[in-house]
């Protein structure tokens, strides 16, 4: 069968973009897609904006450190709409350059919507249809915005805040994982007053409970309101804002009220009606490998697929499943060991498993624990304590788990990652000449064991 299409991808987001340009290199025939901006979520409404925004709210940690070192900086003001049109500028330029890779690649971008109408066929939102002999759907997620509670239509979501006229001076964030913590972060160091309300005992479900603990009481000492245990019943506007009621019967006044309660892929309208294929109960695109699914003509990579959703794990999967099926070459892609960074204030980076998955796996291991205050805390008077966590396999002496919070924890985690992945053990830790004066250093300096577990 002779097709219009080798190639025909859904969403030009960072997996998609990335697939379609490879494969374009392998001399296929590609089109994309995109009924939104190019770039997907990370670019446009997601990862990069929000750094650019941790960067400004960060200044003024600057600002107030910078005079126990002698500068006088003089008061200090924020302006938000000049921050909002700064990050506007950065990506429609980067969008550009999404957009010009593509083109410059040979890749055929649509603006549209396109749905699958049957095996191998796609159809766009203005009647054209196509037939392809491989679809990509990389579609990524979408916030969640029913809250389940009344009154939930008068909150925001993720996407939203970057186009808010004004910088709410009180904001409760509903949620408690890292992309709540990271928006509650930035607003408190711009000067909101944030509240975080999570349903959960602790925050950051999932990761290391000592981590968790840290980073819960640094933000509290950051001025961060935190409320576990208690959920939204009811949000309504008031005279001057909104007014949320709690489960638990408190009443909290806000300018804004943010949803950061999870994501769900965007798998909805997609015409998945029309072929064959089942979806996973949470509503993603099962895979296996780098992108395949149940069909043969079929794929699917990023956020829509329920893998760790991060654009580095898209674009990894999507370049192996153009170098595998249009390159006819052989491309591994490990989902282990991924590093992860939260980029509240403080930053938290980690890498591998925390003390309760290992307990979970009866994996005996010794725990090294350093907690120091950073050296430029000293003359800045900040009291704030660095954490860094080393766990080892007991049996062999491998590194199977490293957790940062603090200052670069993120750049240091990425290295880390580096080691893990070739097997390092606490002795090849040890052997390395550290690096003086570094909080770094002290990854390869801890040499007594806090603790020791066995099943």
């Amino acid at each position: 069968m002779e097709f219009d299409r080798d190639l025909f991808v859904i969403g030009a987001g960072s997996g998609g973009v990335r697939a379609a340009r490879i494969a374009a290199s392998h001399g296929a025939r590609v089109s994309v897609a995109e009924d939104d901006r190019v770039g997907g979520t990370c670019v446009i409404r997601g990862c990069v904006p929000k750094k650019l925004m941790v960067y400004a709210a960060r200044f003024a940690d600057d600002f107030a450190d910078a005079r126990g070192f002698g500068w006088d900086v003089g008061a200090a003001s924020h302006d938000w709409a000049a921050l909002i049109a700064a990050k506007d500028r950065e990506i429609a330029r980067l969008e550009g350059l999404y957009a010009a890779n593509l083109e410059r690649s040979g890749v055929e971008i649509l603006r549209g919507r396109a749905r699958l109408d049957g095996p191998n066929r796609v159809r766009l939102s203005d009647g054209r249809v196509f037939t392809a002999r491989h679809v990509l759907i990389a579609t990524g997620g979408r916030p969640v915005r029913d809250g389940g509670f009344p009154g939930s239509e008068l909150a925001a979501v993720s996407d939203d805040l970057f186009h808010w006229p004004t910088r709410p001076n009180r904001l409760v964030v509903v949620g408690g994982a890292y992309i709540a913590l990271e928006f509650a972060s930035l607003f408190a160091g711009l000067g909101s007053k944030v509240t975080v309300l999570y349903r959960g005992a602790e925050i950051l479900r999932g990761f290391d409970l000592e981590v968790r603990r840290h980073l819960h009481a640094a933000l509290v000492a950051r001025g961060v309101d935190i409320v576990t245990s208690d959920t939204p019943s009811r949000l309504e506007a008031s005279a001057d804002g909104l007014r949320l009621e709690t489960a638990a019967g408190r009443l909290i006044a806000a300018d804004r009220v943010l949803l950061a309660i999870g994501r769900r892929p965007a798998t909805d309208d997609l015409g998945l009606d029309t072929i064959d294929l089942t979806l996973a109960p949470d509503g993603t695109i099962p895979v296996a490998g780098a992108a395949t699914t149940a069909l043969p003509w079929l794929h699917a990579v990023g956020d829509v697929t329920g893998r760790a959703a991060l654009t580095p794990v898209a674009i990894r999967d999507g370049h192996a499943f153009a170098d595998i099926v249009f390159g006819g070459m052989r491309r591994d892609v490990a989902h282990d060991l991924i590093p992860t960074a939260i980029f509240t204030t403080p930053e938290v980076g980690t890498v591998g498993a925390g003390e309760e998955e290992m307990r979970e796996r009866g994996i005996a291991h010794l725990v090294f624990r350093s907690t120091f205050r950073p050296m430029r805390a000293t003359l800045a008077g900040r009291e704030e304590r660095t954490l860094m966590k080393i766990l080892v396999d007991a049996a062999d002496d491998r590194v199977l788990g490293v957790h940062v919070v603090g200052p670069d924890a993120a750049e240091m985690i990425q290295l880390v990652a580096v080691a893990m992945r070739m097997g390092a053990t606490k002795a090849d830790f040890d052997r390395t000449m550290a690096l003086h004066p570094s909080a770094a250093e002290e990854l390869v300096t801890m040499r007594q064991a806090a603790a020791r577990w066995a099943p």
